[in-house]
């Protein structure tokens, strides 16, 4: 196992006080994140319909397709008989739902009563799957509890941090290879497979696992969308492009991103990259434990503000463990707003980057929070990368 039973077992006390707050009686975890959370669980079935059953007492339970039970029973610490696997002709079916065969298991435990908490909105708890589960189970009271787990993994434990602090390691190793392959004429589709093959070769002591989210490398105007990935054309010279990507070991990430500029960077480009790292050591600076999310997020859009930009966006978000499609944990942000207390060992990606008319640049920390500071996780030169 990743972790020892006594984590995993303080992780369960913790997820059960939050329920005992909630009111809640029985907890039903689909997001693939809080279940290997909570039990170790690792494998890529989320396409289908599994959870993790929290009840007041006992371990937690894994259930989902049958054939995925062995891949529990390899990775999950609890035995057995807490791995719970449904038959395959529940696959993809429109007469029936695997629902059908939870709200069975429900009722056998005496769970089909009294308040049970469901993650209402996240990706993989469907709008057919709480139809079914709801109208086969009548005599209980399903709650939202979208997040509730996630807050719980919001301090990292020393194990956690391990974790995160070699995935910046192969993060550092994947901006190194950029660096050393990235020129004009190259395809893209070239250099993402540079980028993946560091990125799972890790380093000589550890191999890295395949990041939440694939490699984000737009240029040009392309590059004022966040979110556009890659194509089979060439680099081109006189273009910026940004580099989102991320190192990650037992599914615990470090993304880190950094801005290319293949010739002479334009006045814009120059001008951003000063109001970004002067942004970035003022928001750096209030994120320590006692401050608030808002604190980061208020110091770095002033410098912003003086320097003429606008960024109509939240600039940062907790990481850690994750699954496709978000390397993010989905609770804070770091934005106005946002007056969660920071505390030691809660972890953000320090999203710093601009995206404007058309062009942008992104040149970001991942950071652990102190008692006095940040720990920056990765260790790559803090500024635009120019090359001829």
């Amino acid at each position: 196992m990743n972790f020892s039973r006594e984590e995993y077992g303080a992780r369960l006390a913790k997820t059960r006080a939050a329920m005992e707050k909630a009111e809640l009686d029985l907890l039903i975890v689909s997001d693939p994140s809080n279940m290997a959370w909570l039990t170790g669980y690792d494998g890529w079935s989320f396409y289908v319909h599994q959870c993790v059953i929290v009840p007041d007492e006992g371990a937690p339970i894994w259930f989902g397709r049958g054939q995925d039970a062995k891949g529990a029973l390899r990775t999950a610490y609890m035995d057995s008989s807490r791995v719970l696997g449904y038959p395959d002709n529940y696959v993809q079916t429109p007469d029936r739902h695997p629902m059908d065969v939870l709200s069975g298991i429900l009722a056998k435990r005496g769970w089909d009563k009294g308040a049970i908490g469901v993650e209402l909105d996240n990706y993989w708890y469907s709008a057919a799957a709480h139809a079914a589960l709801t109208g086969q189970v009548p005599n209980a009271r399903f709650r939202d509890a979208t997040g509730l787990v996630n807050w719980q993994r919001a301090v990292k434990s020393e194990q956690e941090l391990i974790y995160m602090r070699r995935a910046a390691r192969i993060v550092e190793a994947m901006h190194a290879r950029i660096n050393e392959k990235v020129e004009v004429g190259m395809r893209k589709c070239d250099l993402v497979a540079e980028i993946y093959d560091a990125a799972l070769r890790g380093t000589a002591d550890f191999g890295g696992d395949y990041p939440a989210i694939v490699p984000l490398l737009p240029s040009g105007a392309d590059a004022s969308a966040p979110h556009l990935t890659w194509d089979d054309k060439p680099m081109r010279a006189g273009e910026g492009t940004f580099f989102e990507i991320a190192g990650c070991h037992k599914r615990y990430h470090c993304p880190l991103s950094r801005t290319v500029f293949l010739g002479k960077p334009d006045q814009k480009f120059l001008d951003g990259e000063k109001a970004v790292l002067e942004g970035m050591e003022a928001g750096l600076d209030k994120a320590k434990a006692g401050n608030t999310c808002e604190d980061i997020a208020a110091a770095f859009f002033a410098v912003l503000k003086n320097h003429g930009i606008v960024k109509d966006n939240r600039t940062g978000y907790p990481i850690g463990l994750s699954y496709p499609p978000d390397w993010g944990e989905r609770t804070m942000s770091l934005r106005p707003g946002d007056k969660t207390v920071l505390e030691e060992n809660m972890t953000f990606h320090f999203m710093t980057g601009l995206w404007l008319d058309d062009w942008g640049m992104e040149i970001t920390e991942s950071i652990v929070i102190g008692k006095t500071g940040p720990e920056c996780l990765a260790n790559v030169p803090r500024k635009l990368l120019v090359k001829p």
